[in-house]
């Protein structure tokens, strides 16, 4: 059997997930062959995923942190020990600025750049870089400052932190950067398709949830198209149209057009880095899930990619979720078998959520599963 199951964010871990269901399996058959393959869509739970996956390790590094000041950040290094794996949230997180302090004009994605030096300097020349999560508007220049780029202003100053310094933008310059970068191979995890700028765009889309006001956003959308069209004048690189460029306040564009990055779908990244595919050979039965399953996971989440690639092979899947909407019906024509939310009875989201509970309550939902499926081939 197969365990491919994402985390509970807030609650479980993919890990821990994956735990919870084996010992629910193991209690009616002790002598199952389990797999637990941890999962993410390149958001929250990638680095952990990728790294359980591949027997790899984490790095804490001291970064400067969305609001210019140091954050503690983590990252991955694969087992293979040239392969880094960062989340940009690590970096340059929502969660890292209070929310009376969250700002777009000002936030920085500069400790990005600083996890990838340090990768760099760990030997890594291969990174996965999960797109999602970010605090910033600042189409990644503060990531490439840190790496060596430089953009100045009409008085050949160099420019500071935030969306709002992108106006200022004159003159790009490539003569400090970290001459490593061009041994570097980039993948960049995300599902998001926006351009640069535009009322699809980085400022318009994400700009609010991030604490833009609607005439904050008018002044943050100019700066990224301003930004383009210097990148294009000076550079010849058409960073606007990039699909996916609008990606974590503009990360995917500076990802995509200064580093040369692809940018594939978190699920497709990490089913080639682990090997999905190989590793559902001979499988019986896989086991899948999210916090939630809704209208959203047939979209493309975690889940529905296990499902579609399962699918391939014949593999009946079972799918658990701590909550299930009547719009998940439609993941049983798209690869799932059957689903059932592990919440037994009237809860509390907080109880619901609680990791103890919620652990008990996956090993013993799996543990009934596998009764009735023993039962039935009895």
């Amino acid at each position: 059997m197969l365990i491919a199951i994402d985390s509970f964010k807030g609650s479980l871990s993919s890990v821990d997930s994956g735990k919870a269901i084996s010992l629910g399996i193991k209690e009616v058959y002790d002598d199952a062959e389990i797999v637990i393959i941890p999962i993410a869509d390149g958001g929250e739970g990638t680095v952990e995923a990728l790294v359980q996956a591949t027997q790899g390790k984490y790095v804490e590094k001291e970064v400067i942190g969305p609001l210019g000041r140091p954050v503690q950040a983590v990252y991955g290094i694969l087992g293979n020990g040239t392969t880094a794996v960062i989340e940009v949230a690590a970096a340059c997180g929502l969660p890292l600025v209070p929310v009376n302090e969250r700002n777009p004009y000002y936030t920085t994605t500069y400790g990005v750049g600083q996890l990838i030096l340090d990768a760099i300097e760990k030997g890594c020349r291969d990174f996965i870089v999960g797109l999602g999560g970010s605090a910033t508007n600042d189409a990644g220049v503060g990531m490439l400052q840190a790496l060596g780029f430089s953009f100045f202003d009409d008085d050949e100053k160099e420019i500071g932190y935030g969306g709002l310094e992108l106006q200022k933008i004159r003159k790009i310059d490539l003569t400090g950067v970290h001459k490593e970068l061009i041994n570097c191979t980039f993948k960049a995890a995300s599902d998001v398709t926006n351009p640069l700028s535009g009322e699809n765009g980085a400022a318009y889309i994400f700009g609010p949830q991030k604490g833009a006001t609607p005439e904050m956003v008018q002044v943050l959308d100019k700066g990224l198209a301003h930004f383009a069209e210097v990148t294009l004048a000076q550079l010849d690189k058409d960073i606007q149209h990039i699909s996916g460029a609008g990606a974590a306040g503009g990360l995917g564009a500076a990802f995509a057009g200064f580093l040369n990055a692809e940018i594939h779908s978190g699920i497709d990244v990490l089913f080639e880095t682990v090997g999905m595919k190989e590793k559902m050979a001979g499988v019986d039965l896989v086991i899948t899930g999210e916090g939630k399953l809704d209208g959203q996971t047939s979209m493309g989440k975690a889940p529905l990619g296990v499902a579609q690639l399962a699918s391939q092979f014949n593999i009946p899947v079972i799918a658990l979720a701590g909550g299930v909407t009547k719009e998940a019906s439609i993941l049983n024509e798209r690869g799932i078998t059957s689903f059932f939310s592990i919440t037994n009875g009237p809860l509390s989201l907080e109880e619901a959520m609680d990791p103890v509970n919620a652990f008990g309550n996956m090993r013993m939902m799996t543990e009934q599963l596998f009764r009735l499926i023993k039962g039935i081939k009895a």
